[in-house]
């Protein structure tokens, strides 16, 4: 995508409340969604953003993501919940499972919660910052069972999805927020950059006959798979991560690939742990200060400004789009505009174009 302009994010969040209002979407589940897609465009997650908000919006009017209801309590015995999603918003279930666990942290100590046949979970780095700000450390993940674009190691047909892992870890500042996939990139940005015309940074895509290559297309040809983390060379540390995923998320649930499953269809692990019921909050965010700073004050390797750690990135973005506004190229608004115009709703005006023309 090319770069974007800036827009007010109050705005923008008020523009996609109006979106879901219309496709029909349950007013209790609406600011779950919001606040995923635009966080994560605040964030710098823009391939799971707003531009897959004409996808939800689509999916909310054939029925294929349902818009009122409950998850299917399967088990809860305090410390351990098993819900079925009934293919409801992923964002919104996993907004329940946190609130879940916040109620019953201080008690038990560790809360895990697994969410089978939920719908699309969005960029999970959004949800992170809800338990590390109240001192939580998290560890999330999802997988697709209805879907399968990613090979084994070694091998040359999709069996697994990206499977995004995630996790993170209070600090005396800014948490640390891992967010990663199981494959060298996700479905999402593939798409994207085909649609585009566009080649991948790197050799990420393997075809039928197990050749790699940078062609995003061959993807969505139907014989083609993308690699798992370390490509041909250490993929089998991807692979590895993919299978742990798989038996977090389906394994636990009891409900995964073997049922066969159709359509998008999300599964879903969230664990909360309170630091305080092990060493002490106050000892995890030290020994997390003492990490973070040793990783900021690592000299450098040529061509690199700073040592990061993960999250140090979103957060500052994320603070920026408060500030300045969020960053949204004008495809994502594109994309939008029918749904918009469906709704009589106009567009969210740029901030820089609205200097511009009050000058």
């Amino acid at each position: 995508m090319s770069e974007g302009l800036r827009y007010d994010v109050a705005a923008v969040r008020a523009f996609a409340r109006q979106l879901f209002e219309a496709a029909g979407l349950g007013p209790d589940k609406i600011d779950s969604v919001v606040r995923s897609l635009v966080t994560a465009d605040m964030m710098g997650h823009a391939t799971h953003g707003l531009a897959i908000a004409p996808w939800y919006l689509q999916e909310a009017r054939s029925g294929a993501m349902a818009l009122h209801g409950e998850p299917e309590v399967l088990s809860d015995r305090g410390a351990c919940v098993a819900w079925n999603g009934r293919r409801l918003p992923g964002a919104w279930l996993i907004d329940r499972a946190i609130d879940v666990a916040l109620e019953r942290i201080e008690a038990r100590g560790v809360i895990t919660c697994t969410i089978a046949n939920g719908y699309h979970t969005g960029a999970l780095a959004t949800y992170l910052p809800r338990l590390t700000e109240r001192g939580l450390m998290v560890v999330l993940a999802c997988s697709g069972p209805a879907h399968s674009g990613v090979a084994p190691f070694g091998g040359t047909r999709g069996v697994f999805t990206p499977n995004p892992l995630a996790a993170g870890m209070p600090s005396g500042g800014d948490p640390v927020l891992l967010d990663i996939s199981c494959s060298i990139t996700t479905i999402k940005r593939s798409t994207q950059v085909a649609k585009a015309g566009g080649r991948l940074p790197g050799q990420w895509v393997m075809d039928a006959h197990g050749e790699p290559t940078d062609d995003p297309a061959v993807l969505l040809q139907g014989n083609g798979s993308l690699l798992p983390i370390g490509g041909l060379d250490h993929g089998h540390k991807g692979y590895a991560m993919a299978l742990l995923v798989e038996s977090l998320t389906q394994g636990l649930s009891g409900y995964g690939r073997r049922d066969g499953p159709t359509g998008t269809v999300m599964n879903t692990f969230l664990q909360v742990l309170d630091p305080a019921a092990f060493g002490g909050r106050c000892a995890f965010t030290d020994e997390t200060d003492w990490l973070i700073e040793a990783c900021h004050a690592n000299p450098p390797r040529p061509g690199v400004d700073r040592v990061r750690v993960p999250g140090d990135q979103a957060m500052a973005l994320q603070r920026t789009a408060l500030a300045e506004g969020v960053v949204l190229d004008q495809a994502i608004l594109d994309g939008l505009a029918p749904y918009a115009s469906a709704c009589g709703l106009a567009l969210p005006q740029a901030l820089n174009q609205r200097d511009t023309q009050t000058a």
